[in-house]
């Protein structure tokens, strides 16, 4: 039997809410042991159940829980989501509590490793899902969204199709030579495998363009002492995030600072002031 896993779903730390996450096959026999609803009856499937999490006789806190039955969740598997108060404790001690009752702490990024290898997802969405997580702009939430809603790879399914029929062409008149091949035909052939190429470098050319919304650029403001390079990194930021003053080597350690420009995450370094230094030959 595949094991059941477990994991604090949200980001360490206080808050309003927490959740914590389990996958496979034990994960509504793990809720039933570890989930009192404050109304007696039955918990309907995908719908969030109000009561609280015992250990023992003792009340570990007060949430809401959802059973999700399989294949029609994140994993493809039942999936149980018990949303905590956001305090470490209630949090960690719910999490002991499912994990003594027989599931196992996930490894990192193994719940979308299990979609992918239930087949919900494919390599491309998988990789999307952290792209979405990561997006520093509403640019790049958009390219990375659309990954994950498999746009990318109906792209490639597509090329894929058009490929085989070129393949089924040419075999066709491989298989049959003394058939002879119109040059209408062969011009048909060499018009949908151009198609197919300007379509394979335009997605190209979008990797290109994802790479940079995705990883950003870097730039480096560079220049004399008092230039104005502090005043330019606190334009484009739009806050004092640097010391501006009218005297010079007021930076003496880089200031780094992501910007939005265009839509597209920019990392700032403001620098110290650099001074060149005149150099002269001197005679023998």
């Amino acid at each position: 039997m595949e094991e059941t896993i477990c994991a604090i779903a949200t980001p360490p730390g206080e808050g309003g809410i927490g959740i914590v996450r389990i996958s496979g096959p034990m994960a509504r026999p793990i809720m039933d042991r570890v989930f009192v609803p404050a109304k007696a009856g039955e918990i309907v499937p995908r719908m969030l159940t109000y009561g609280h999490v015992f250990d023992g006789d003792t009340a570990v806190d007060e949430v809401l829980a959802v059973y999700m039955p399989g294949p029609g969740t994140y994993t493809a598997e039942d999936v149980v989501e018990i949303d905590c108060h956001g305090g470490s404790v209630p949090l960690y001690r719910t999490l002991k509590l499912v994990m003594a009752s027989g599931a196992r702490l996930a490894e990192p990024g193994e719940f979308t490793k299990r979609a992918f290898l239930n087949g919900r997802i494919d390599l491309s969405q998988a990789e999307a899902v952290m792209d979405v997580v990561g997006a520093r702009t509403e640019e790049a939430l958009e390219i990375a969204v659309a990954r994950l809603r498999g746009k990318f790879s109906e792209e490639i399914g597509a090329l894929r199709s058009a490929l085989t029929d070129v393949l089924v062409e040419i075999d066709v008149n491989i298989d049959y030579p003394d058939e002879d091949v119109e040059e209408a035909e062969a011009g048909k052939i060499a018009e949908e495998l151009g198609k197919i190429k300007a379509s394979i470098d335009d997605l190209i050319a979008s990797a290109r363009t994802g790479r940079i919304m995705k990883e950003g650029l870097s730039v480096a403001i560079v220049g004399r002492p008092n230039v104005g390079k502090s005043s330019l990194l606190n334009g484009l930021l739009r806050e004092s995030r640097a010391i501006v003053t009218e005297i010079p080597g007021t930076t003496r350690d880089t200031i780094e600072e992501f910007a939005n420009i265009g839509g597209i995450p920019v990392k700032l370094t403001d620098t110290a002031g650099v001074i060149p230094r005149m150099w002269s030959r001197r005679s023998g």
